[in-house]
């Protein structure tokens, strides 16, 4: 279906791949991973046409049909979200206006209805519009919203309505650059399962381990500017990609010993006339040799001995007879909630059910309505969000930061913002020059350096790679405080929940268990499972 051959391509002197090679067949399931900055998306845009590689050809079979998701949102104009999940066009448009009116009028006979429903049908409206409906209520939506003008919704939403689309056009190819981002837990279920019987190849980018390990079966990683080819998902790879590191290493060790020994009799025998034929051979031997590069060892968890908070009390924080309401949509409606020392709580549920409002709600970034929070007299609560940074000092550097907030060595301080994508020269930048997923990260990194001892963490693993994400898990592991997430991240929450509370309609049901205990308990893998096959 796709192949790569011998693809170059060097970015202002620094080459970030050389002479890759992949091959996509019809049917596979591919995974396309590496650190930061390596080039994923850029092999993605060359594979699109969007830019040109040095060297090197993409080649394509005549008939497939490529679709690709980006990781923004793209324009909406005046469209709805089903018309987007149909990718309905001007000329469907006009048609789909003219047939509702007619429907509502009872002019179903007239001669611009007939040609209208001619135009729609033709372009397989009437088939697309059913399995447009199925996969947006898969995805999340809610029927009463399908109608509704896209401007109205979030860019993660609209996201989601162009991923609808794709799923309904069933491209030959879909290119998927960071799926998940948008996905709650629930939604997230739903699209792995329907990508298990998805009848293309599949090509995606994606910093969600536990995701890939449900829906690859290939993985490409670029790694010091190759791209090396593994079998099987993205637990597979890990594994193959250390013994291969092993291999290499023995490798390189087995030729230094080779070329020590062959130097050794060099320089021994180099003044003696009568071996001056053997050394010139081995002069010759050396220079023959193809030289095994030092392999470098794969990118490690960076491991920190984080202090832990205070003890608190064992009733770290309680919520009685508390109501929240956005305008006339209430959220909560006499909530009861309380959170003990040393719990780790994953709150999960749909979108908009209110999950980041208990956060902000325990946090005392929203004030409640009616009712008490009632933190614990030694409670020193922390609130992280991706959408935070007031706490930043915009004059210090990275570092400085750091180092402040922490009172821990500049080589702690480095070590520890290296784990966390801030790497040589970026740990001089000025704060008030970062992008917004800097900020979150470097308030991310304040956090462990200097926790709390209730920690409300509202989708942390955005803005981190893989490696980043699971230096978070291990900061987190050994965290002694309190702890309540939210993440999308199915990896984190497995990781690191302990208690899952089940958010929906103002209400909370509570598992005493984790992720895998709370899907089998809520009957959720069966209800999925009967969404599928029924779509």
């Amino acid at each position: 279906m796709l192949t790569i051959r011998n693809l170059t391509k060097t970015y202002a002197g620094r080459t970030l791949f050389h002479g890759a090679k992949m091959t996509i067949n019809w049917g596979e399931r591919v995974a396309l991973v590496g650190p930061n900055g390596a080039g994923k998306s850029t092999i993605f845009k060359i594979i699109l046409g969007q830019e040109d590689p040095d060297e090197g050809t993409v080649e394509q079979d005549d008939y497939a049909i490529v679709g690709f998701l980006a990781q923004e949102a793209g324009e909406v104009k005046n469209a709805t979200i089903l018309e987007i999940a149909i990718g309905i066009n001007e000329e469907m448009r006009e048609a789909l206006a003219v047939i509702r009116l007619g429907d509502q009028s009872d002019e179903t006979g007239s001669p611009e209805y007939i040609a209208a429903q001619e135009v729609f049908e033709g372009n397989n409206g009437y088939q697309l519009e059913p399995k447009a409906k199925k996969i947006l209520a898969g995805l999340g939506f809610e029927q009463d919203q399908f109608d509704k003008p896209a401007s109205e919704f979030s860019g993660g939403w609209v996201m989601r309505a162009n991923l609808a689309q794709l799923l309904v056009l069933e491209p030959d190819l879909l290119m998927l650059d960071e799926p998940t981002n948008h996905l709650d837990l629930m939604a997230l279920l739903w699209f792995q399962r329907y990508l298990a019987n998805y009848p293309g190849a599949i090509f995606l980018i994606s910093h969600d381990r536990d995701f890939m390990d449900e829906v690859v079966e290939t993985v490409y990683e670029i790694d010091q500017e190759k791209l090396g080819e593994y079998s099987g998902n993205y637990s597979a790879y890990l594994k193959q990609r250390e013994e291969r590191y092993d291999q290499k290493v023995a490798a390189y060790r087995n030729q230094q010993k080779e070329i020590d020994r062959i130097q050794e009799f060099i320089d021994r025998f180099r003044s003696v006339t009568s071996k001056a034929s053997q050394v010139q051979s081995r002069v010759k031997q050396l220079e023959k040799f193809e030289r095994v590069p030092k392999p470098l060892a794969p990118r490690k968890i960076f491991k920190f001995n984080f202090p832990q908070p205070t003890r608190s009390t064992q009733k770290v924080i309680e919520l009685s007879d508390v109501h929240q309401a956005y305008g006339e949509k209430k959220i909560y409606e006499g909530l009861d909630l309380t959170v003990e020392r040393g719990e780790k709580i994953a709150l999960v549920g749909p979108n908009g059910a209110g999950k980041s409002t208990l956060l902000k709600l325990m946090a005392g970034v929203v004030e409640h309505q009616k009712g008490e929070v009632k933190a614990g007299y030694s409670t020193k609560i922390g609130y992280y969000s991706q959408h935070r940074s007031e706490s930043l000092n915009e004059s210090n550097s990275v570092l400085e930061e750091v180092m402040d907030a922490g009172g821990i060595r500049e080589e702690d301080a480095r070590s520890i913002l290296g784990s966390f994508l801030f790497r040589r020269a970026d740990v001089h930048k000025k704060i008030r020059i970062l992008s917004g997923g800097e900020k979150s990260r470097l308030n991310l990194v304040k956090f462990l350096v200097d926790p709390p001892n209730l920690l409300l963490m509202d989708e942390p693993t955005t803005h981190l790679d893989i490696i980043s994400i699971e230096a978070l898990v291990q900061a987190l592991k050994a965290f002694e405080g309190t702890l309540v997430f939210i993440s999308h991240d199915v990896h984190f929450i497995r990781s690191l929940g302990e208690t899952t509370l089940h958010i929906t309609h103002g209400k909370y049901t509570r598992y005493a268990g984790g992720y895998d205990y709370y899907l089998e308990k809520s009957g959720l893998l069966d209800d999925e499972k009967g969404a599928i096959t029924a779509s």
